[in-house]
């Protein structure tokens, strides 16, 4: 029969296994952080263009000391580019825009459709050299794709009110993702 015996094993040191264990953990989250995508897409914007217009309606009625009512508008013309860093597609749902006012007044407005460019290049040709291809709604944008186009935003507010904004910006929603707002730079 053996004797007995309590004496205790020499306790073993654990800061070297705690250490190669976070070092392995700052590993792994230093791989997710460079590897995994943060935002579902990049938006810039790569030019800004203004059109405004003054539109005097004409009647057949005269009225002494009486002007012609007239309407001041502004068309902005942005070129928008959108990277798709996802694995899966991005498919754009609405693109809206937003100007606060000097007052802070906020005004919102959605971009024009594709369908309604002609008939507004027929009454307003010189939006014509302006325009480029538009970004339309429903672009599927494939994974590590991008797209590009112009978004047409129209404000009934004459360029005064524009050039002496507090800010603008560009809102695109998508389908299953959170929309994304890019500012529109001031010259």
């Amino acid at each position: 029969m053996s004797d007995l015996s309590f004496a205790q094993p020499e306790r073993r040191n654990f800061l070297v296994p705690a250490l190669i264990a976070i070092a392995v953990l700052a590993l792994v989250f230093v791989g997710i952080y460079l590897y995994v995508p943060h935002h579902t897409a990049d938006i810039t914007v790569t030019h800004v263009a203004v059109l405004p217009t003054h539109t005097v309606f004409n009647s057949d009625s005269k009225v002494v000391g009486q002007q012609s009512p007239f309407e001041d508008d502004l068309y902005i013309l942005a070129t928008v580019r959108v990277g798709n860093h996802l694995k899966q597609p991005l498919t754009l749902d609405d693109i809206t825009g937003a100007i606060t006012a000097p007052d802070g007044a906020e005004s919102t407005t959605s971009a024009l459709q594709k369908n309604d460019l002609p008939n507004l290049y027929a009454v307003f040709p010189a939006l014509v050299p302006l325009a480029s291809a538009p970004l339309v709604r429903e672009s599927i944008i494939q994974p590590a794709g991008h797209a590009e186009g112009m978004v047409l935003l129209h404000y009934p507010i004459p360029q005064s009110e524009w050039d002496q904004r507090k800010s603008a910006s560009i809102t695109l929603k998508f389908y299953n993702q959170d929309p994304i707002t890019v500012p529109l730079p001031k010259p």
